[in-house]
């Protein structure tokens, strides 16, 4: 039967002490201990008899004695085969668990994933893509990290996280890889009473003299300033800081106004106005490092993030040119 001979032929190897035993081998002992007979062991293990003797023979080799004393009609176990059940039989029991576990992990029943966000990006944006692939896929368990561009970048390539989602207006480490997945206008945020809140668009010389709150994690912060100083306009810069809601607050206060990507979640009495002349954009991508290999959860993750359609995706900022893309 070369079926059954090739199934056992495929079993692993396991280390009990200093000894290497086949799995099958523990098995076809521990069938025989249960129906202390050869032949109806054999059945049940799928096996012809004489391959399931030959690897009792072996194993009693390897332990280095008798594991079944044969007399006629009766097979009952020896002394050293009592000793070995209960060890062999935990061996067995673990190795079970060890597959189980491993197949539950790659079926996505028991993953975990580790995603690197950039702070700056809102939540309401990207909220719904997570939400579809819990749907999807919910034995994932997903941690999030949420940080600035250059500790993401660190963060991957010591393997600290899985994937980042992030942008910056330089090009990335050599050693990263990114995937364009939406872009993002820049705009204005400023207060209900505010001027900017009665325009459809805010220019950036219009800037000039303008109280800035500057949102000190914002990755584009040195880029934008330097197209203001390209048009003419002349920030004073009164407030720093890394708080989004002590930021936005202080614009909702009437304090001074700041630049936020445009899916930005916004606090009550804060007002958006696109910039334009220039426009600014940005583009998000996913990060991942380049010839590593991607774990089940990883791969999925990764191939679900490529099919998500990004909601207003088809909008204008789609369409505009994007200043200094985060690429390799």
């Amino acid at each position: 039967m070369p079926g059954r001979m090739h199934a056992a032929a495929r079993s692993a190897r396991v280390p009990i002490g200093e000894l290497a035993v086949e799995i099958h081998e523990i098995r076809y002992f521990l069938a025989v201990s249960q129906a202390l007979n050869f032949t109806r062991a054999a059945e049940q293990c799928n096996v012809t008899q004489p391959a399931l003797t030959r690897a009792i023979q072996k194993l009693e080799g390897e332990l280095g004695g008798l594991l079944f004393s044969r007399e006629r009609g009766n097979i009952h176990l020896t002394e050293l085969g009592r000793l070995m059940q209960p060890h062999l039989e935990e061996v067995l029991a673990r190795t079970e668990a060890a597959k189980e576990q491993a197949q539950r992990f790659l079926r996505l029943e028991s993953a975990h994933l580790r995603l690197g966000v950039m702070c700056t990006i809102g939540p309401l944006r990207f909220v719904g893509f997570l939400n579809r692939f819990r749907t999807d896929h919910p034995g994932v368990e997903l941690t999030m990290t949420e940080t600035v561009p250059a500790r993401l970048a660190g963060a991957l390539i010591a393997d600290d996280i899985d994937i980042a989602v992030m942008a910056q207006p330089g090009p990335l480490d050599e050693r990263l890889r990114a995937e364009p997945l939406y872009r993002e206008r820049f705009v204005v945020a400023c207060s209900i009473g505010h001027p900017f809140a009665r325009r459809n668009a805010v220019a950036m010389r219009d800037m000039d003299g303008q109280h800035y709150l500057q949102r000190i994690n914002c990755e584009y912060r040195d880029a934008l300033r330097e197209q203001c100083e390209a048009c003419g306009a002349n920030i004073l810069r009164s407030y720093r800081s890394e708080r989004e809601d002590w930021i936005q607050t202080m614009v909702a206060a009437g304090m001074g106004v700041c630049f936020l990507p445009e899916f930005s979640a916004t606090h009550p009495g804060v007002v958006t106005r696109p910039v334009t002349e220039p426009e600014v954009v940005r583009e998000v991508a996913l990060v991942t490092v380049a010839g590593r290999r991607w774990s089940p959860a990883v791969a999925t993750f990764v191939q679900s993030l490529r099919r998500y359609r990004w909601p207003e995706q088809d909008g204008a900022a789609d369409r505009l040119p994007v200043l200094s893309p985060a690429a390799d």
